[in-house]
């Protein structure tokens, strides 16, 4: 970092006049979507040709993904959020898959994947001139450590978030001035389904456990359940407000966690101005960018890791798919093997994946004899552990074929399991 230059201090028009044609832009995503920068983007685009945006999930109303900017800005998401998930399957967007611990080993290969300009979104400066990224710190700093040109919007209304989560004024090359609360996620309430799962999911959470969750209906609902239980802590890419409710009460105090005792370690945030205000200058959270948070080795460091992942379908050998339906394109890997590798390798470690037992309906089968085809195997056999329905727990490490097939039949929906045992029988040889 060359701290002997100063930032200018721009307006979003102005600042996006330095984007030019053929740039690779990275986006901060999630939450810290910069959106007075990104409708800028939008407007200077058409005046472009072949620029690509670089980005993960992203929180935004702006249309930035549209026939009309074909040609001039192009999409290149590492994890399909709503937005986009059009767009890729439709071929107007790109998708690239890849773990999300390797994001940042990616950025930093300037030969192979350069990146010209790092769109960020920042808190003011403190008395020592250091920006804190906020609620998105695991992609984004390091995006911003090997970017040519950085462009930030500076927001008093971003917390601060503490731990390895910041960048000096005066390695900002653009600075733009803005002021707007940032968007918010509300809790998911689940349903009697959703509960069910997540009361087999808690009955394996031991006393003292380190967690992974998400953001959905099911990891909510862990967390409203887990209020019996005592010392646990978080070490996840991301978390959510259900976290607050848990360290009021003192059943989250990371008192027993055996990597950074004490934190909460995080690499970002989805949730409500509630927990923008709980993380504001708060010690107990430590923000780190992905390669260290979703570092399966680190996770590992933490006993009684415990993490919890979703699926789209899983088939009779244990193999997961997570991030596509065949070949419909619909999320990303994300952390989920990240975490299952770590929690697998830790000592006590609780790898699950959670997935109601049917779809549309309960007319699909979640629980199938094969994937379909063009699906993705998020998590192999080989790395799988805990399976969960709402029927129970299917625990598949050491488990040879036939005890899968078994295990999976037995929390597989009632209506299905039939003719799940007729495959089992013809394919695997498996009475059930």
């Amino acid at each position: 970092m060359n701290r002997n230059r100063k930032a200018q201090y721009l307006s979003a028009e102005e600042a996006i006049q330095h984007v030019k044609s053929s740039d690779r832009i990275f986006m901060t995503g999630n939450c810290s979507v910069p959106q007075t920068l990104l409708a800028a983007l939008v407007e200077h685009a058409k005046s472009l040709t072949d620029v690509e945006l670089v980005q993960l999930l992203t929180v935004s109303d702006i249309s930035y993904v549209t026939p009309a900017l074909a040609g001039h800005l192009r999409v290149n998401t590492m994890f399909i959020s709503d937005n986009v998930r059009k767009a890729v399957n439709d071929g107007r967007a790109d998708f690239t898959p890849i773990l999300l611990s390797d994001v940042p080993r990616l950025f930093r290969m300037k030969e192979k994947f350069p990146i010209n300009v790092a769109l960020v979104h920042v808190s003011p400066p403190d008395m020592h001139g250091f920006c804190s990224f906020g609620v998105e710190v695991g992609i984004t700093k390091t995006a911003a450590e090997v970017a040519d040109l950085i462009i930030a919007e500076v927001n008093p209304q971003m917390p601060r978030a503490l731990g390895d989560s910041v960048i000096h004024i005066d390695d900002i090359d653009i600075v733009v001035e803005v002021d707007y609360p940032l968007p918010e996620i509300q809790m998911t309430e689940a349903n009697e389904l959703q509960q069910t799962i997540a009361r087999h999911i808690v009955e394996l959470i031991p006393d003292g456990a380190t967690l992974q969750t998400g953001i959905g209906a099911v990891p909510d609902a862990v967390l409203r359940l887990l209020t019996d239980h005592r010392d646990l802590g978080i070490h996840t890419e991301l978390f959510s407000d259900g976290v607050i409710d848990l360290v009021e009460r003192g059943v989250l105090n990371c008192r027993a966690k055996t990597l950074h005792p004490g934190k909460i370690v995080a690499g970002f945030v989805l949730g409500t101005q509630r927990l923008y205000d709980f993380i504001n200058d708060n010690p107990i959270c430590e923000f780190h960018p992905t390669e260290y948070v979703n570092n399966p080795y680190v996770i590992s460091q933490n006993d009684k890791m415990v993490a919890i992942n979703s699926a789209i379908e899983v088939d009779l050998t244990g193999q997961v798919c997570a991030d596509s339906i065949g070949h419909y394109f619909y999320s990303g890997v994300g952390g989920q093997l990240d975490f299952i590798r770590g929690a697998g390798k830790a000592n006590g470690g609780i790898p699950i994946i959670a997935l109601p037992s049917t779809a549309r309906g309960d007319t699909v089968s979640r629980i199938v004899p094969e994937l379909k085809p063009g699906a993705g195997v998020t998590t192999g056999r080989n790395d799988v552990h805990y399976i969960v329905t709402e029927y129970g727990v299917a625990d598949l490490f050491g488990a040879t074929i036939r005890q899968r097939v078994r295990r999976l039949i037995d929390i597989a929906h009632p209506k299905f399991r039939e003719e799940l045992a007729r495959v089992a029988y013809d394919r695997y040889h498996v009475s059930v």
